[in-house]
């Protein structure tokens, strides 16, 4: 059972090793739903863990329809973020009528040999049920994180168990994400079936997105997310 812990600075992605995390998932701006992280923070947060270090490739919180300039921009980022060692990059990009861009898409996956999670982007297009087999043409997508939709994973129960079901036996993992807290994250995992989870406020600081990750919450979701394979290890 993956748990990704979303960093903003070296203290959280130290915290949420120790805490049990199995991946980062480091952004800037978490106000702004994460943007593309310091090129020298990628740096010191590599250098600093273990576990695998995936980074956001985010320009602008405008949209998730990207301009010629902020495509260069992006692939900057991914330059830049691919020499410092990340594991991973995350980002998606959506056309003006909020279906896949997939010419751009395209051009961003050239630029890199890592894996892709395609972010919350996925989240602004009506019919993910459509939409979900494209993204799984791509061998190199590897994880799309999403809360089904809805403005909480909480209330998409159903579309994450529909999403589960398109993408089993495939590479592809969903990542849901976006409203799970500690108290709800065994009910949710047990009625999805899920196989990896992403948290963010859920693992901070009086649950806000300001606060810094506590070691404590992580570990909590560690030991509830071990304690769901010891009672159904399929």
């Amino acid at each position: 059972m993956l748990l990704e812990v979303i960093a903003t600075t070296l203290q959280d992605a130290v915290r949420a090793e120790a805490g049990g995390a199995d991946r980062i998932e480091l952004v800037a701006d978490l106000q702004q739903g994460g943007l593309t992280p310091d090129l020298e923070l990628v740096k010191q947060i590599i250098s600093a863990v273990q576990i695998p270090v995936n980074v956001m490739i985010r320009p602008h919180a405008r949209s998730f329809h990207m301009s010629e300039a902020d495509i260069a921009t992006m692939l900057d980022s991914i330059q830049g973020a691919e020499q410092a060692g990340a594991s991973a990059l995350v980002f998606g990009v959506l056309a003006p009528d909020k279906k896949i861009d997939r010419h751009n898409l395209e051009i961003l996956l050239g630029a890199t040999s890592l894996p892709v999670t395609f972010h919350r982007a996925f989240d602004e297009i009506k019919e993910q049920a459509e939409a979900l087999p494209m993204l799984m043409s791509y061998k190199q997508i590897q994880s799309v994180l999403t809360s089904g939709g809805a403005a909480s994973v909480l209330h998409a129960v159903d579309q994450i168990r529909l999403l589960m079901a398109i993408t089993r036996g495939s590479h592809l993992n969903i990542l849901p994400g976006g409203g799970l807290t500690l108290d709800s994250l065994t009910s949710f995992v047990e009625a999805t079936g899920v196989h990896n989870v992403h948290l963010g406020t859920a693992v901070r600081e009086n649950g806000r997105v300001s606060g810094a990750v506590e070691e404590a919450k992580v570990r909590k979701a560690r030991t509830l997310l071990d304690e769901i394979i010891q009672v159904n290890p399929e």
